[in-house]
């Protein structure tokens, strides 16, 4: 095996490692889809799922329970929408306001996405074995980074060597 820099920092490159992992599993899920010929994003997935549960929500309705940036599911709703995926509208009552609902195109789809969806869910537990527990670590980096920004936790720490 090649020397890998990653691994062997550890918790160091944590950062780095989640994102080789993330970058390689949509790597190859985008490779898949294109080898179906579905002509989508990997990164789409959970809006799909987020419209198909909550049906026309308005963008930040999409931003906040991902936990992503308004401008960056305003990027997301643009891609899908120029692609057919999306209808999006003017709210009648807040004109400043896009709701975002799933086309005709996007409902036809759905059945041959959602198992497509499924076969990847079994691929990922299989890889991990069955076992769960990285979730609930996930998690809890989540949480913690909630209260406390990393910014704001290895500045702490820096100052703290620095003896201030």
């Amino acid at each position: 095996m090649q020397f890998d820099l990653i691994r062997e920092l550890g918790y160091k490159a944590l950062d780095s490692r989640l994102k080789r992992i993330s970058d390689r599993m949509s790597h190859d899920v985008r490779r898949f889809y294109k080898e179906m010929g579905i002509d989508v994003e990997p990164n789409w997935y959970l809006v799909f799922m987020l419209l198909q549960k909550e049906g026309e929500i308005p963008i930040t309705a999409i931003a906040e329970p991902l936990g992503y940036t308004h401008p960056s599911v305003a990027v997301i709703v643009k891609k899908m929408a120029d692609k057919g995926y999306l209808l999006v509208r003017k709210d009648r009552t807040d004109k400043r306001q896009q709701l975002v609902s799933l086309s005709d195109k996007a409902l036809a789809m759905l059945p041959q996405l959602e198992a497509v969806w499924r076969s990847c869910e079994k691929a990922i537990l299989k890889m991990l074995n069955k076992d769960l527990a990285i979730l609930h670590h996930l998690d809890h980096i989540d949480e913690a980074l909630e209260k406390s920004s990393f910014h704001n936790r290895f500045k702490q720490e820096y100052l703290k060597s620095k003896g201030k």
